[in-house]
């Protein structure tokens, strides 16, 4: 059976098994849903490439509409990562994101939406990269199942071990602050995979987009787990 028809089986019929990843409260949060396509003319290279009016600009788009939380960016071809020349290649540059992003205030905690062990963790710092990262994997009646939060805080991946045992609803991190978690606004990326590709600690956000079909078969919609449905 496909596998992505496998993940929605399994979570239609075991509900209870599905937590939470932030707290996201449906009867009085709302979610902002974020543009970074070239259809958003509101942000310039210029506040992109700077830290701080970058999360000045995303803080004023919260609050202005009421929201807690942020949402965006699931397999969304975007414009901003020519911040940071990781993201550039010789051929094709990589524009394409491929999780989920959920912007926050730094110190929001994140938990485990299933239970799962600890596949591997570990600090990408680099600019624009994930900085401390957490993978996830998860056994779902046979179906493995892999998630990943990247940009979280130092403090987050302290005292971690692989193949620690880690139940549904525990708190495994909080967004990190922008010295720690890749030179980014705050806010968490969460992504889903199926297959690891023998990567540890780390796992492409973003790809070439000629690479789409390949990573829509292995990367799943995230919010099958976040179930987020208030956004405006």
């Amino acid at each position: 059976m496909d596998k992505h028809i496998q993940l929605k089986n399994f979570i239609k019929t075991h509900p209870d098994e599905i937590g939470k990843v932030v707290d996201f409260d449906p009867a009085t949060d709302r979610l902002f849903k974020f543009d970074f396509t070239a259809d958003n003319t509101e942000l310039s290279p210029e506040t992109i490439t700077d830290t701080d009016k970058f999360s000045a600009w995303v803080t004023d788009k919260l609050t202005n509409n009421n929201c807690r939380y942020g949402i965006g960016g699931y397999m969304e071809h975007r414009t901003l990562y020519a911040r940071s020349e990781l993201f550039d290649t010789d051929d094709e540059p990589r524009r394409l994101h491929l999780g989920v992003d959920i912007w926050a205030n730094a110190g929001t905690p994140v938990y485990a939406p299933i239970s799962g062990y600890i596949q591997s963790f570990a600090d990408n710092d680099h600019l624009g990269d994930y900085g401390p990262t957490i993978i996830l994997k998860h056994n779902l009646n046979g179906l493995e199942l892999y998630t990943l939060y990247g940009h979280l805080n130092r403090e987050s991946l302290v005292g971690l071990r692989a193949g620690a045992f880690i139940p549904k609803g525990q708190q495994i991190g909080l967004f990190g602050n922008q010295q720690e978690n890749g030179q980014w606004p705050p806010h968490l990326h969460f992504q889903l995979m199926f297959d690891m590709e023998d990567c540890y600690g780390d796992y492409p956000g973003v790809s070439r987009y000629s690479e789409k079909n390949k990573y829509l078969v292995n990367i799943p919609d995230p919010n099958l787990i976040l179930q987020f449905l208030d956004v405006k």
